[in-house]
This record gives structure tokens, sequence and C-alpha cells, in this order.
């Protein structure tokens, strides 16, 4: 077991919003959670999955929805519904605490992302839970279905959800994930597109083999790596790549962008125009909460399930969905996929055919070379 100090917490989210791919929540929010919490004297204890008595129960909270920012109008629909000062996924996991009957042994997050394992932290410190060296989706993702633990046909029910109004839901059984993401997705979509959740509660011995084990130490290890270089003044793309294994894609400034919130996710596309070695080339990216797939000069170059992560060179930060501004200088990296996600059944969830492309997944490494 580890007690996760503030700088190790700081590296941890800001790694995860590195492997986010510019979804997984707002790390701006993810780090004020962390910081109420330390205030409150609250103490976070990681610990390795082989720690962990096969007995436990364990679940898993997050926030749903779009990443989109807020509008006048949106906000003028919910003006009055009062407001919890909990977080939502915080009343979820309560609920869910409820509904079993017992208290759970602890939390592993849903994806990584600077708010989504925030929350997950946030949760497990709050309630003197044990947060794990674990995690389902080794980067964010944007549905529920997107798991590994959809990926062994763990049940994500029973499951609860709380909106930040105060409305709770149990959901003691759904057909599947996909009609759970249907469901949620609602939920959220009538809770000013964000809602709290909390799935897959579960003893040890039925996620063991099912979860990405070693995944916080991962994002702790990047988001280290990424605040060091940036102190010492290096080439953060360049290094991040180095220790993650991938490789630098292009690097430019934004020439247009453009998003729309639909059915709960933000959607869009970003434009990148080459300069220095990448100068003369164009280089787009689709993006659903996170990055899906992109082109360079209109030929395919990296889809998922591997990362495309792009960096705000003028502020030196991980970009997140949809904050670009036109001649924002940017870099944009790729990262290879966590192995389960490269399988066929990972490849038929989360690849090419989860955006209807007529394209061939062809993992990074293999197109860019050996890093």
């Amino acid at each position: 077991m580890i007690t996760l100090q503030k700088q190790d917490l700081y590296d941890i989210l800001y790694g995860c919003t590195i492997l986010g791919t510019g979804g997984g929540g707002s790390l701006e929010a993810g780090l004020k959670l962390i910081d109420e919490a330390l205030a409150a004297g609250k103490t976070f204890c990681l610990v390795d999955f082989s720690e962990v008595p096969d007995d436990a129960w364990i679940a898993t909270p997050y926030m749903c929805g779009s990443v989109s920012p807020s509008t006048p109008e949106l906000d003028a629909q919910y003006a009055d519904l009062p407001v919890m000062k909990d977080p939502d996924s915080y009343l979820a996991y309560k609920a869910l605490e409820e509904y079993f009957g017992q208290e759970f042994y602890g939390v592993t997050s849903t994806e990584l992302g600077g708010g989504n394992t925030a929350i997950a932290l946030y949760v497990g410190a709050w309630l003197g839970k044990y947060i794990l060296d674990a995690d389902p989706a080794g980067r964010s993702v944007p549905e529920l279905q997107h798991s590994t633990f959809f990926l062994h046909d763990l049940p994500i029910y029973p499951l609860a959800c709380a909106n930040q109004f105060g409305d709770v839901a149990i959901l003691p059984r759904v057909v599947n994930d996909l009609r759970a993401e249907a469901l949620v997705r609602a939920m959220a979509v009538a809770s000013k597109n964000r809602i709290g959740v909390v799935d897959h509660p579960a003893q040890a011995k039925t996620l063991r083999d099912s979860i990405i084990k070693g995944a916080i130490s991962r994002a702790w290890k990047i988001g280290k790596t990424f605040r060091e270089t940036k102190q010492a003044g290096g080439a953060v793309a360049a290094r991040i790549a180095e220790v993650g294994g991938g490789f630098v894609l292009f690097q430019g400034r934004v020439s247009s962008h453009h998003y729309d919130t639909v059915d709960g996710f933000t959607i869009g596309e970003v434009v990148i125009s080459g300069e220095g070695s990448y100068a003369g080339s164009e280089y787009k990216i689709y993006f659903k909460n996170e990055h899906m797939i992109s082109w360079r000069d209109g030929e395919v170059d990296v889809t998922i399930p591997d990362l495309i992560i792009v960096f705000n060179e003028d502020s030196c930060e991980p970009n997140l969905n949809p904050y670009f501004n036109e001649g924002m200088k940017v870099s944009v990296i790729g990262l290879p996929a966590p192995a389960e996600w490269r399988t066929p059944r990972g490849l038929e969830v989360f690849g090419p055919a989860y955006l209807h492309a007529d394209v061939e997944y062809v993992p990074i490494e293999k197109k860019y070379g050996s890093a």
C-alpha cells in the first residue's frame, strides 16, 4: 500500500489527462476535488491488486456525459433546481452501498482521465476506501461498454446513478452494457449533460483477471515525466512519446476546428497546418469526447484503440476537447493501446469498427517503426 501525497496525486491526474486523449473530464475540476479532500484531512491509499482480499467488494465511480462547456441557455434550463454539495458519483456510491446493505472495500477508476480518475480517487479517500492500482480501459473511452469488464462479460449491474440536483436511481438489472449506455446517457442528457455513475460492483476475485493492473502507476509515471520535463524546459511531447513507447505524429498550428453536443457526446474535429519538418502537410483529428481517428494529408494515420494525444505547446499542457483556438501551436503524439484492446474482441468493441469506418487497424508501432 502507498499513501499518496499531493504531488503524487497531481502527477497521476496529469498523466491520466495525457492518456485521456482529449477526454476523461476536466483536469481543473479533478485537481479541485483532490485539494478539497486533502484540506479535509482525507488519506489516499493506493493498493496493488495482489494486496486485495478475494472477497473484497469493489465498485467503479465516474461521470458520464458530454465534455462540452455549458451555455447560458443550458444554465437557464436548470436554474430552478437545487445543486447538491457532494459530487454526483459520491452520492451514487453511497446509494449503491445502501442497496447492497454493506460497505465496500474500495474503488477503481472507470478510465484514465483528469476528471474521472479524480472522482474515483476522491470517493475512495472521502469514504475511507482503498484505491486500486488498476483500470478497465487504460485510457479514456466514450461509452460504458468500452471496458475490459465488458470484454470479459462481467455484468455492469446493479448500478447507481445520481445527478448534481439530487436525483438518484438504482438499476438492479440491465440487458447488457450497450443498454446501460443508452439508459445512463439518456439520464445524463436530462441532467445538464452529466451524471454520476457507480457500476460493476463485484468481489476482487471476479475482477482480478478482467482489469488492467498497474494502470494508475503508468499514469503516475507519465505525469511525473511530464512535470519534470516541463520544469527542465525540455521537449515535453517528444519525452512523453519516448517514455510511453510511442511517437510524435505531427506539429503545427490549429487552422480550423468545430464541435457540437450530440446525444450527450462532444463530437467534432480539429485541423492542424504543419510547421517545421511538417510544413506543407495537414493533420485532421475526429473526436467523440476522445480522439478517435486521424488523417495526414487525407490518408488515415492512427485509429482507436491507439491513443492520439494533443499538447498545447503555447501553454505546455495536454489539451482537452473541445478547447482549441485557431493559431494554437500543438504537437500530436500517438501511444500504443493496452494489449487488451488489440485482441480480436477488443478491436470489435473499440477499434475502427466502432466508428463504422472501412479501415483496417494498424498498430502504431507497425506504421511508425520501433519506438
